[in-house]
């Protein structure tokens, strides 16, 4: 007869007001909150995320979706519309509106001080992120991220000049006896020249240029699991994590960057979205800048500038290892995952098709197709319980006319296909009795 089956839990003490906590039998006299304080390899964990903190994600989740729009279909937008929407308003005058009048709230206080602005959201934006990126290295902050601020300004103040100096020079007063562009406008007349249109640069370049400063928000806030991370492995003295940007960082440089991190993060998010609402601003300015001010080729020339000072800036020269200034986002550490995904489906391949291999072996089974013959795989034929999913494939017929489905001529199995094959024909056209 078999035995009884011993308890799991241990009986109670007998004569005890309060029962003991029951042990299991396999850690007897264990504490469980001990042994999980005691255990090795434990991560510590996130804080809990308040209401606050999710609202705040998801508006920098729309502002992001908003301002990091794919430059390589943002700039076509922009040149393209600059061309067709302008050279409409040449022929086809658009209704008027708010935005037709120069004397508008948003051209006067905005438009025409547009890098004025700019530089109030970018500055304060580009200096926070960069010194706690440089974990409080001011001379770093002052030699490699500031000065792109420096050379935007100087294209901006270049190009303007020089387009006001070319619309000065070679235009011409619509009455006789004026030479200069003052003196003709303030005498009343009207001043024709090629007026590139500086609207158009300012609000193209200045938009480009919010886009590529804010991109240190791009996983801001994955530093915090970082630090988190790195500081319980260095009082646990546990060195397997390797993964850590933080890693390589002095104990003094951590400091700094939970410091100078902890005090900007919440500016930093406010200028973002301040960012965002100025970009949005002047992509508006832009469409009534299109519709009622300026000729279609002052438009698209002012935009081609615009485009090609921003692209010979932060698309080939910063990103140079050895030249200064420094890329936007980088510091002593980098916390930016640069992995891009697929782009587009990929067809899925045909089980009677063969897989596309390398381009020697491709170039090698096509020459074998050409002469006569398609070369066989060497892979097995994919089975089912011990059935193959599909019959072996055999060669095409290469002559003209010839179906993919037929096999060749060649051999005993495609000369009785062949002989079946006309004998149906036969029987088709003559028929019996």
């Amino acid at each position: 007869m078999a035995n009884k089956r011993k308890p799991i839990h241990s009986p109670t003490a007998a004569g005890t007001g309060n029962a003991s906590r029951p042990q299991m039998n396999f850690r007897q006299g264990v504490n469980d909150t001990t042994a999980r304080s005691e255990a090795k390899g434990t991560r510590p964990t996130a804080t809990p995320t308040s209401i606050k903190e999710v609202l705040t994600m998801m508006v920098l989740h729309v502002c992001k979706k908003i301002i990091f729009f794919d430059t390589s279909l943002k700039v076509p937008l922009y040149l393209g519309s600059l061309f067709i929407v302008s050279l409409i308003g040449d022929f086809v005058p658009f209704p008027k509106t708010y935005l037709a009048r120069t004397d508008n709230l948003f051209n006067v206080y905005f438009v025409k001080m547009g890098w004025a602005w700019t530089l109030l959201f970018c500055f304060p934006y580009l200096a926070m992120t960069s010194v706690t990126l440089c974990c409080g290295d001011s001379q770093r902050l002052l030699r490699n991220h500031l000065p792109r601020l420096g050379i935007a300004t100087v294209f901006w103040f270049v190009w303007t000049k020089l387009f006001n100096l070319i619309e000065s020079s070679y235009g011409r007063c619509s009455a006789r006896g004026f030479d200069a562009k003052i003196a003709c406008l303030k005498a009343g007349h009207l001043w024709n020249g090629f007026d590139i249109s500086g609207h158009a640069f300012i609000l193209i370049y200045a938009s480009l240029v919010l886009m590529e400063e804010a991109r240190p928000i791009i996983g801001w806030e994955s530093i915090k699991d970082l630090m988190r991370n790195e500081e319980h492995n260095r009082s646990s003295n546990e060195s397997s994590q390797t993964s850590n940007p933080l890693k390589s960082l002095k104990d003094e440089d951590l400091k700094a960057l939970k410091y100078f991190y902890n005090r900007f993060t919440p500016t930093i998010r406010l200028l973002f979205v301040g960012m965002t609402m100025l970009q949005l601003l002047w992509d508006v300015m832009l469409v009534g800048t299109m519709l009622y001010h300026h000729r279609m080729a002052e438009k698209v020339l002012s935009g081609i500038i615009a485009v090609v000072s921003w692209f010979v800036t932060y698309r080939a020269w910063y990103p140079i290892p050895s030249v200064l200034p420094d890329p936007v986002g980088k510091g002593l550490f980098n916390y930016q995952s640069i992995t891009k995904p697929e782009s587009g489906l990929r067809r899925r391949a045909s089980l009677l098709q063969p897989s596309s291999g390398s381009s020697a072996s491709g170039a090698a089974a096509t020459g074998a197709a050409g002469l006569g013959g398609i070369a066989g795989s060497s892979k097995e034929i994919p089975k089912f319980m011990g059935m193959p999913l599909y019959a072996a494939r055999q060669p095409f017929n290469t002559g003209p006319g010839a179906s993919p489905l037929e096999p060749s001529g060649t051999g005993p199995q495609g000369a009785a296909f062949n002989n079946s094959k006309r004998r149906k024909m036969l029987d088709i056209r003559h028929p019996s009795g």
